[in-house]
């Protein structure tokens, strides 16, 4: 009987072969991931479902973010992109220095962390509850190619030349102190959580300024006056939802509710002293606040030109508003 099954199913393969060269062949098409991403327009997340916070106050209106859609290089997608409006091919290495899908959205949650400790602070700061600093973390989530050094990702800098270096800021103001060529002693908690000395060479960018050729992100521990938490899915990176996130959390804090029953949507990244900074794709974003019949979609002004072309070139009805900080966007809505 086994031998019997056995044939029918060799016969079966036998006869058909070609069909299943073609299934693992058309497989292969659909699943492989080219060295592209997809992006179109996305959509907007109510904040209040997000943040959470004790004893908020009530708000009248919505809060959201605007996020886009991407999607892997695969090659359906990649030929929709050529047929689908507002679905725009571009090659991975024009939009990031990772090598795959998953790297960008890894290095994503690791700014997505940062934006989200800014957003606190800043909507804290500038509310009537206390929130205290108890320790800084700045860590290396990329190095140049150009970077003379033994560090790697993932090192948090401690000290240069053991002076401590709490900030981006803190750094580029050390190193413009020091030569061309000059060689450092970098302070770090390694990877393995140990503390250790590493080597780097400062050296000139193209555009004369001092560089050890590392970027790093700086990520807080707080304690707070009132509780609060944000929720993100697994799927969501980046901290261009940061400005909103904070703008949600000082309405939450604050007994004016702001909002005054409109429905508000924006986009930018923030630092934890409130500026709004400069966010890719806001055309996907704008499109996607628009779609969800959004009163006023909230953009830093870097971006802002670019939204009023798309705003005008697609008839929009919806206020377009640049930001610069987070109190620019809170006297906007208390005069509204």
């Amino acid at each position: 009987m086994f031998n019997k099954l056995y044939e029918k199913i060799k016969t079966f393969f036998k006869e058909n072969y070609k069909f299943f060269i073609f299934l693992i062949f058309l497989i292969f098409i659909c699943y492989y991931e080219l060295p592209f991403v997809i992006y179109k327009s996305g959509g907007t997340i109510d904040l209040k479902e997000r943040v959470k916070i004790e004893k908020e106050y009530e708000e009248s209106g919505s809060l959201k973010m605007s996020y886009v859609t991407a999607m892997k290089g695969t090659m359906p997608f990649i030929l929709l992109s050529y047929i689908m409006p507002d679905w725009d091919l571009y090659p991975l290495k024009e939009i990031t220095n990772e090598d795959s899908y998953e790297d960008v959205i890894e290095v994503g949650k690791e700014y997505m962390d940062e934006g989200i400790d800014n957003a606190i602070i800043a909507a804290f700061n500038r509310s009537d509850y206390k929130l205290t600093i108890t320790k800084t973390h700045n860590k290396i989530i990329f190095i140049s190619d150009e970077a003379k050094t033994d560090l790697v990702v993932g090192d948090e800098i401690v000290s240069i030349n053991e002076v401590e270096i709490s900030s981006i800021e803190k750094l580029k103001t050390y190193i413009n102190t020091l030569k061309e060529g000059e060689e450092v002693e970098v302070g770090v908690i390694n990877t393995h959580n140990k503390k250790e000395v590493k080597k780097a060479q400062i050296y000139k960018d193209t555009d004369d300024t001092l560089k050890v050729g590392v970027a790093f992100h700086t990520t807080y521990e707080y304690e707070t006056e009132i509780p609060v938490s944000i929720k993100m899915k697994d799927s969501e990176s980046g901290s261009s939802g940061s400005f909103m996130m904070s703008l949600q959390i000082y309405n939450a804090l604050t007994e004016e509710d702001i909002t005054k029953g409109l429905n508000i949507v924006g986009t930018g990244s923030i630092t934890s002293d409130g500026v709004v900074e400069e966010i890719g794709g806001v055309k996907y974003k704008l499109l996607g606040a628009s779609k969800n019949k959004a009163d006023i979609f909230f953009c830093p002004e870097e971006n802002y030109e670019e939204a009023l072309k798309v705003k005008k070139e697609r008839h929009l009805k919806i206020d377009v508003v640049k930001v610069h900080t987070l109190d620019d966007a809170i006297n906007y809505l208390k005069n509204k």
